[in-house]
């Protein structure tokens, strides 16, 4: 049964990530953690296939210098801290940085499990369409591809002290037209987009022991 099941291995790293930087630290320090983060995954996947995976869908982080938290927190007065969406360069910069170390480990995995599909999702650059396309894509353009569809007020309408769901934070009328939710979390018509990229798109990759690209479609994901 386990040879014929898709096993999903992420994303982790998110919270790990998450708090040292809601904390004040900054990027720079950030990247002491990733090769800790990369070798949990690692764990995690040589674990699974000693129990007999052999199908994984291991995917990288997102563009978190998108995220409306990050946004407020981190915001600045000089526009070359900014990439032409309006996300924070450094932040998306760092989110790159994970993904290369983890598709470096990957691959690594692959020579060692060479009877293993071990699959990389780039939800990086899913999650960026979004953000660069927002209205041929079917939302809601401008300033409010950035700002958060339940949240306090501001800018891009999150307040620490007034998050989603508690009180002095309001939502949106449509969030099927929004990106982002709640300054941390997407909405779920962004999630489906990007999902859809993973089955039917070709934001999928995996890298064999000779560094030949296969490509993975939906025709290996929907036969598992």
């Amino acid at each position: 049964m386990l040879r014929n099941a898709l096993f999903t291995v992420g994303e982790i790293g998110g919270n790990d990530y998450n708090d040292p930087l809601l904390e004040g630290k900054n990027t720079q320090e950030l990247q002491t953690l990733v090769p800790e983060v990369i070798n949990i995954i690692s764990s995690a996947i040589t674990a699974l296939i000693d129990e007999g995976a052999v199908t994984l869908l291991v995917p990288g982080n997102f563009p978190i210098g998108c995220l409306s938290s990050y946004l407020t927190i981190f915001e600045s007065p000089n526009q070359n801290d900014y990439d032409p969406s309006g996300c924070i360069k450094s932040l998306n910069e760092f989110a790159l940085f994970h993904n290369q170390h983890l598709q470096n480990e990957l691959n690594r995995l692959r020579e060692i499990y060479p009877h293993t599909t071990i699959i990389y999702a780039d939800y990086y650059n899913l999650a960026m369409d979004l953000f660069r396309f927002p209205k041929q894509l079917g939302f809601n353009g401008t300033s409010r591809t950035l700002a958060s569809c339940c949240g306090g007020g501001g800018r891009y309408n999150y307040n620490a002290s007034a998050k989603c769901g508690f009180k002095g934070s309001t939502c949106c009328d449509d969030p099927s037209l929004r990106v982002n939710w709640d300054g941390i979390h997407l909405t779920e018509t962004a999630y489906k987009w990007i999902a859809t990229g993973i089955l039917e798109r070709s934001f999928t990759s995996c890298i064999s022991s000779k560094q030949h690209n296969v490509e993975h479609s939906i025709s290996l994901l929907s036969s598992l």
